[in-house]
């Protein structure tokens, strides 16, 4: 569905925790994330550490949509 997305012009982030599932679906902008059972998240953090962990995962994700690529590329 990513590559789907991307041909008509829309850029996608992918964020995953097992990025060669990714590459491997053709995602170009891939995000790696925490862990499975919480990719974008650690319930072992306080709630500002994990705030904190969550921003900086969308901020990774924002710059990634401006960036422009070619193939599959890790942010």
């Amino acid at each position: 569905m990513v590559k789907e997305i991307e041909r008509y012009g829309i850029p996608i982030v992918h964020m995953a925790t097992i990025t060669t599932i990714s590459q491997s679906v053709g995602a170009n902008r891939i995000v790696p994330t925490v862990a499975i059972p919480y990719p974008v998240g650690n319930p072992t953090l306080g709630a500002a550490d994990e705030y904190a962990l969550r921003k900086g995962l969308v901020e990774r994700a924002l710059k990634a949509l401006q960036t422009p690529v070619d193939g599959p590329t890790q942010f």
